[in-house]
């Protein structure tokens, strides 16, 4: 084989391997040396590198200059690793051991693998400016480019031994930010002596150097601005003025030190805006002067950047004691007025800011990049740290877990930001390592993120897998951002005054009581019952129940609020979502607050079926479920439980108390109206009904050993068949069989009698679910008629006795469960009966007038207040319905509109068909509503059914901010009652008595 067919097979090789440019690396191979293009453990070490032909060129210029290398590099294979993977990712530092090829050597044997103590590093950057170590104030013997060059040299010599250790995992992600930022604080040594020489009167002032940002927090990255703030004091017997200005010198000279130019670069900036006034302000204050600042006019996101402070070089005596003054007050800081919303306003900022066309390559300032999640937790931590000082970490990752520990943050949210925090910095540290510049921008090119994705040790399809990894890092980053930052639950925590939020028992009696509970020293034993012990369950009540003790302190009932909060959290017990849901959801912890404050009835539902806060995270739980999925559901339910009628029937009261808590919750703080909350408590009604009927009529079909000899249905009358049920309503129907064909007469009536006793049963039986008691007092002949009639005995009846009240009556009924095709028949039945034929005549009229009558004067309770009385009462329910169903049954014949089984419908058709003036409609459903609406608040409330508005003050008081009166609106509450009444009585003495 010639040279040149050697050549181009060499460079096809190479080119499978990963080099981009082939021919070039089968050259640089070749001028080598024999040894080294033979040598697979350095193909292979090149191969493995991030960028091959980056490794393979700075390997060759160093070769050139020190050709023992290569040697070196056989006989010890860590240092190949080591040299080859720097090379291979940075072309800065394979550029700094070519100018200064002795440096290759510090990563050969064990001492490449160990970490340096902090106080050596300190020494050799002091040592490499002429200053002594030992010296407390050490000062390099002159000043200049040289010495300036020197330490430049002698930082980078020191990051490449740094550099190889992370490249080949010898080195953690934490060990290595927090070896760069101890590292940057013997460079700021470094540069101080440098200082000294040039600014001799500098011995006048005491002078510390305070690390801010990553450098402050142990966390900083390979290229950075290094944040510092100066404190001085001028020496005893010095002048402050004079030691301040001689301080502001050094401080310019040490900052010079290590940004100006040389032959060997410049260190990194040392930005000193994070001052107080910032740029504008002084460079360096005296401690007095710092403190002042921040007492009076610091800034909220001036005690964001103090998280971090630490001192790092300079007088680290007086650092100390600066960082310990400024500690209380940034712990403290969250207290502060609109303090949440200011560091949110501050994210937002910063966001705003990005340049044009890198927002989608940005991991630093970007969406879902590093400072969203350190926004995030630093937030968190201000607003807990204030009274838990388990927090009070400087750096991102430490303070993370402290949160996830105190069950601030979920264990998960945290192992997902934890890592999307250590992935997204890796990447920064990449891509400044290439070439030791200060960005944050992903490459556009190719190659560049080729490198970045190797370099992570993706190697099938570094471009696409890194792509991948990092917009999914991103995303779940962005999200627990939202999730976290924006969580409502933190302006809560944050506007705590400070004893309350720790929660002592100090003054706390006192406190409790102010805030309205009646009995604070029974609130104070459930509060030490829920937040005493070391377990995360009482860390994440101790966040809690600051906030939800102001939110029971809004309810009507703050005591049964905290009551009924300690019950269903023992009943939880350590259930995990449940306090996370708390925490993480503020809507639903605020939902729970106002329904166990304000809701006895709604207490109940949930004692019993605790697991069922999970819907009062969700807006969209909180709708009414469809009837065609409730129906499915309890069918289901029942299919399960076939052969035992009494368990099948337990389970869908059971479903049926679920969906009680869900209308309940939708209508006291979900927003539902009372028309929404009757339609969804009737349509669950008619399920309900047709799922214990189904188990009935199974088990009356097995005890009689064969199929029903007759068809069934149940025909919803009144408020179920207006769908204007409320929580303490009756189910009022009627029972309607027909026999098969074949069937004889009695025996279709004894199965139906047997079906109808038997629902009645399942639905009654004490449990613990409410019951649905089925009520038939309205079939024909009342109490005194038969239980079930067939379809020809209501015929014969309806021919024969029908009466007024009964055409009355059935203008309600419709179809609720059982036999479709019965209930249709049934319906076609009836309609002559409710919509007569021309209307009804005047005897009819005069009926119907007299009873009501009737009815105002025996049927209201002893003692009870006509004027409060929701449904007797003047201007209540019955005056409202009455008028609207006299209409119907004069005019529903001519008007389809009327033929609706619903008031506020009747009464919108009759005002469209001009039988009702407008004014008069609106009037009589005010009236409606609101009355309707207290008889639901009545229920939730006390937990009991009632019709008056009690004459209990307190009672009276819970009612009337369950319909969201001020917690002084009850006489309002009574007043907007009587009023609406009165103007509803009025028209009902003109539309239905004829009255003028």
């Amino acid at each position: 084989m010639n040279a040149e067919s050697r050549i181009q097979t060499t460079a096809g090789r190479l080119a499978r391997l990963g080099f981009a440019d082939a021919a070039r690396a089968g050259r640089l191979l070749d001028g080598l040396g024999p040894e080294a293009a033979g040598d697979m453990g350095l193909l292979t070490a090149l191969v493995g590198a991030a960028d091959p032909d980056l490794a393979l060129t700075s390997l060759s210029r160093l070769a050139e200059r020190d050709p023992g290398v290569l040697g070196a590099m056989r006989a010890d294979p860590g240092l190949r690793a080591r040299l080859v993977g720097v090379l291979g990712l940075s072309a800065a530092l394979g550029e700094h051991v070519v100018r200064h090829p002795g440096h290759w050597k510090a990563l050969e044997g064990e001492q490449a693998l160990q970490r340096p103590p902090e106080r050596d590093v300190r020494a050799a950057l002091l040592e490499s400016v002429g200053a002594d170590p030992a010296d407390p104030e050490p000062r390099a013997p002159r000043g200049g480019t040289e010495v300036m060059s020197a330490l430049r040299v002698a930082y980078r010599g020191r990051l490449l031994h740094l550099a190889a250790r992370d490249v080949t995992g010898a080195a953690s992600f934490s060990q290595v930010t927090a070896e760069l930022s101890g590292l940057a604080g013997a460079a700021l040594e470094a540069a101080l002596a440098i200082a000294r020489a040039e600014v001799p009167e500098g011995a006048d002032a005491r002078l510390a150097v305070i690390g801010m940002g990553k450098c402050g927090a142990r966390e900083l990255n390979y290229i950075s601005d290094v944040d510092v703030v100066f404190v001085a004091e001028p020496r005893e017997g010095v002048d402050e003025t004079k030691g301040l200005q001689a301080a502001t010198r050094l401080a310019q000279a040490m900052m010079r030190a290590c940004s100006a130019s040389t032959p060997e670069g410049a260190l990194w900036e040392v930005d000193a805006a994070l001052r107080p006034e910032g740029k504008a302000g002084p460079l360096v204050r005296t401690m007095a002067s710092h403190l002042a600042y921040y007492r009076r006019w610091a800034k909220t996101w001036e005690f964001q950047a103090l998280l971090k402070a630490r001192p790092v070089a300079g007088d680290l005596e007086l650092g100390g004691e600066y960082v310990a003054a400024v500690d209380e007050m940034v712990w403290q800081s969250s207290a502060r007025d609109h303090f949440v919303e200011d560091v949110q306003a501050m994210r937002r900022r910063v966001e705003a800011h990005i340049r044009a066309g890198e927002a989608d390559r940005q991991i630093k300032l970007g969406p879902g990049g590093l400072r969203d999640i350190e926004f995030a937790v630093q937030l968190l931590q201000l607003v807990h740290g204030r009274t838990d000082a388990l927090l009070r970490r400087r750096a991102t990752l430490p303070a993370l877990a402290a949160l996830s520990r105190g069950g601030y943050v979920g264990r998960d949210d945290a192992k997902a930001l934890a890592e999307a925090y250590i992935f997204l910095r890796k990447v920064e540290h990449l891509m400044q390592l290439h070439n030791l510049r200060r960005t944050h921008v992903l490459p556009e090119d190719e190659a560049g993120l080729r490198r970045i994705g190797r370099a992570l040790g993706m190697t099938v399809d570094p471009v696409g897998e890194f792509t991948t990894r990092w917009k999914r890092h991103a995303m779940e980053a962005r999200r627990l951002h939202e999730k976290l930052f924006y969580r409502p639950l933190l302006q809560a925590v944050a506007r705590l005054p400070g004893d309350e939020a720790r929660l002592t028992a100090a003054a706390a009696t006192a406190r409790l009581s102010a805030l309205g509970y009646a009995d604070p020293d029974g609130a104070l034993r459930h509060i030490a019952a829920l937040t005493s012990g070391v377990t995360r369950r009482a860390a994440i009540q101790r966040t809690l129940l600051p906030v939800m003790l102001g939110w029971f302190a809004d309810a009507p009932d703050p005591d049964a609020g905290l009551l009924g909060f300690r019950q269903v959290s023992d009943k939880l017990g350590t259930t995990p979502w449940y306090l996370r849901l708390l925490r993480d959801e503020t809507a639903a912890a605020e939902r729970m607050a106002r329904l166990l404050g304000t809701s006895r009835y709604a207490t109940g539902l949930l004692l019993h079926a605790p697991d069922a806060v999970a819907m009062l995270g969700s807006e969209a739980e909180l709708a009414a479920r469809p009837k065609e999925a409730l129906a499915g559901e309890l069918a289901a339910s029942v299919r399960r439980h076939a052969e035992d009628a009494e368990a099948a029937v337990d389970a869908v009261r059971a479903l049926r108390r679920r969906e009680l808590l869900r209308i309940a919750v939708a209508g006291l703080v979900g927003g539902a109206g009372v028309d929404e909350v009757g339609r969804a408590l009737s349509e669950l009604n008619d399920v309900t009904i047709q799922a214990a009927l189904d188990a009935a009529t199974h088990k009356v079909a097995v005890e009689r050993r064969g199929p029903l000899p007759t068809r069934f249905t149940v025909i919803a009358m009144g408020r179920l068949g207006g769908y204007e049920c409320s929580y303490g309503s009756d189910a009022d129907v009627m029972f309607v069989h027909a026999p098969v064909e074949g069937a004889g007469e009695k025996d279709a009536t004894d199965a139906a009698h047997a079906v109808a006793n038997e629902l009645r049963r399942l639905l009654a039986r004490p449990a613990p679910d409410p019951p649905l008691h089925i009520d038939p007092d309205l079939r024909p002949e009342g109490r005194q008629g038969p239980l079930v009639r067939s379809l020809s005995s209501y015929a014969a009846y309806y021919r024969r006795w029908s009466s007024p009240w009964e055409s009355q009556a059935l203008l309600r009924a419709r179809y609720s469960a059982g036999d479709a095709a019965l209930g249709a028949e049934f319906m076609a039945l009836i309609e002559p009966l409710r919509h007569p034929p021309g209307g009804i005549g005047e005897d009819a009229v005069r009926e119907i007038r007299r009873l009501k009558a009737r009815m105002e004067a025996e049927r209201l309770p002893r003692g009870a207040d006509p004027l409060l009385h929701t449904k007797l009462g003047r201007g209540g329910l019955a005056d409202v319905e009455w008028p609207a169903q006299l209409i119907q049954l004069r005019h529903a014949y001519a008007v389809p509109g009327l033929r609706t089984t619903r008031t506020l419908a009747a009464l919108r058709a009759a005002a469209e068909a001009g039988l009702l003036a407008e004014p008069d409609e609106e009037v009589l459903a005010e009236a409606w509503r609101f009355a309707s609406r207290v008889r639901d608040a009545i229920m939730l409330v006390r937990g009991r059914a009632g019709d008056s508005i009690p004459a209990d003050v307190r009672e009276r008081a819970m009612i009337a901010r369950a319909l969201g009166y001020p917690p002084d609106g009850s006489e309002d509450f009574v007043e907007d009652y009587r009023r609406a009444t009165r103007r509803a009585r009025a028209v009902t003495e003109r539309v239905f008595y004829g009255a003028d």
